[in-house]
């Protein structure tokens, strides 16, 4: 009997070993789900909106602008996309409310007054929408690229909704229009090495402080296209709220330009008067397409069906040989070789072209 246990206990032995370690391998990969339970968008209060006609007054009464600027923002403006109702800050627009007030009130109190309006008010509306309390937030995230006050933004959010005093906060500044984007990055990373957690992730941005009152085009095009917004997201990686939650967060993807072209696309900066502002690059479409190409293509194999992956391989495949073979071929310099190589291209190009189009995969069919 004790001579057929050691067979036995061995096996199991083995075995046992093996399953432990699966299960060890299992839960170091494993990663908490992030939920998106529910978000929230700021709606301006009436005397926020401006039509285009009452925005170009605004900048009429700064008494800063040349009539070519002035037209030149007119133009922009019709072209830019915004709506007949679009919110700025009340300290901007007091000008036409107040005759004698014609300037723009760009203090830091009223800076923090137009933060504090807008951050509140979608932090309220998203804890009443998840029926969640103010004490049950974990993690605090705002984002805010050229408003970073001391105390922070976060600090205000923390003071005013009474938060426990160990919540995870971070104020996230300068990083433009993808900075939404991180800081959801942000949320997913705690959230996946935290369990049972709920981050409160809040974006917005800060015109009060941020009117141009220079001439120079790159820095006017700052006064037509932003605008007075934010949005409260509520992400949570607990199992009930994934039952009740609008989304669920699968992938982040982040691509970076580091050229000199995409640092100074977007620029804060003083024009040649000392005007503050921020300077838009005539090169940020090209510059913002070489990085979404990027990012799409990083994100592609995530979201794009078998099919779809299939067609762009080929198409990588194709290019490649393509480049190698004429490459090949335009370096026979040797002159007797001459018409065998033009005999061959000529074969070639039957076949495959000098450029191969590029595949641009549906991704309708991923995200659908």
């Amino acid at each position: 009997f004790a001579e057929t246990m050691h067979p036995i206990l061995f096996d199991m032995g083995w075995r046992g070993t093996l399953l432990i370690l699966s299960l060890v391998y299992f839960w170091a990969r494993h990663h908490h789900p992030v939920y998106l339970v529910d978000f929230a968008v700021f709606d301006p209060p009436q005397n926020w909106k401006l039509s285009h006609k009452e925005l170009m007054e605004c900048m009429r009464r700064q008494a800063c602008f040349t009539e070519e600027s002035l037209a030149f923002m007119s133009r922009i403006l019709n072209k830019s996309g915004t709506g007949p109702a679009t919110a700025w800050p009340p300290g901007i627009v007091r000008c036409l409310n107040n005759e004698t007030k014609l300037t723009a009130d760009q203090t830091v109190e009223a800076a923090r007054q137009e933060s504090e309006t807008v951050i509140c008010a979608v932090v309220q509306q998203i804890l009443d929408r998840t029926q969640i309390k103010s004490t049950e937030i974990d993690i605090l995230i705002v984002n805010c690229s050229l408003f970073s006050p001391t105390p922070s933004l976060c600090a205000m959010i923390m003071s005013k909704f009474n938060m426990r005093f160990d919540v995870m906060s971070y104020n996230i500044s300068g990083m433009g229009c993808s900075a939404s984007l991180i800081a959801i990055e942000m949320a997913q990373s705690i959230l996946r090495s935290y369990p049972s957690k709920i981050a409160l992730v809040v974006s917005t941005e800060n015109l009060t402080q941020n009117l141009y009152h220079g001439n120079e085009r790159s820095m006017l095009l700052q006064n037509t296209l932003f605008r007075c917004g934010g949005a409260a997201i509520l992400l949570s990686n607990k199992w009930r709220d994934g039952q009740r939650a609008k989304y669920k967060l699968l992938h982040v993807v982040r691509t970076q330009g580091v050229s000199k072209e995409a640092y100074e696309a977007v620029y804060e900066c003083e024009d040649q008067n000392g005007q503050h502002g921020v300077r838009l690059s005539k090169d940020i479409v090209q510059v913002a397409g070489r990085t979404m190409e990027k990012n799409f293509t990083i994100l592609g194999p995530y979201v794009l069906p078998l099919s779809e992956q299939i067609k762009v391989a080929k198409t990588l495949i194709w290019k490649k040989v393509a480049r190698f073979l004429y490459k090949k071929l335009d370096s026979a310099s040797v002159s007797s070789t001459k018409n065998i190589t033009g005999d061959l291209k000529n074969w070639l190009i039957q076949y495959i072209p000098p450029k191969v189009a590029t595949y641009v995969p549906d991704f309708k069919r991923g995200i659908d």
